[in-house]
């Protein structure tokens, strides 16, 4: 049990890159909001979408689930995940910078 759960493909170095297509869009805010201040906006703002695109949001960037799994256990196809995260990523970004967090 143990091996599994230390192995599960969302524990796998080679699987994990929370948040890699985000952090290309986010400059470095040392100093300007502290990384609590910015969690909390995250999470305002997720709170503020759809079901479906925090759901498929939170899969993807805290699970680090593969577009594939998301897409299967939703019933969506992959071109439909990858589009909602695209947009989910902007309203993101667009979101941030009202905030006065540095993009």
């Amino acid at each position: 049990m143990r091996f599994r759960f230390d192995h599960a493909k969302r524990r796998d170095p080679d699987n994990l890159i929370p948040l890699s297509e985000v952090e290309g869009s986010m400059a470095d805010n040392a100093g300007s909001e502290s990384d609590e201040e910015t969690g909390r906006l995250i999470d305002s703002f997720l709170r503020k979408q759809s079901a479906d695109a925090r759901n498929v949001f939170i899969r993807k960037y805290w699970f680090c689930d593969s577009i594939e799994d998301i897409a299967r256990d939703y019933s969506f196809s992959t071109s439909k995940v990858k589009s909602m995260l695209f947009h989910t990523r902007n309203k993101l970004k667009k979101f941030l910078k009202e905030e006065g967090i540095d993009i």
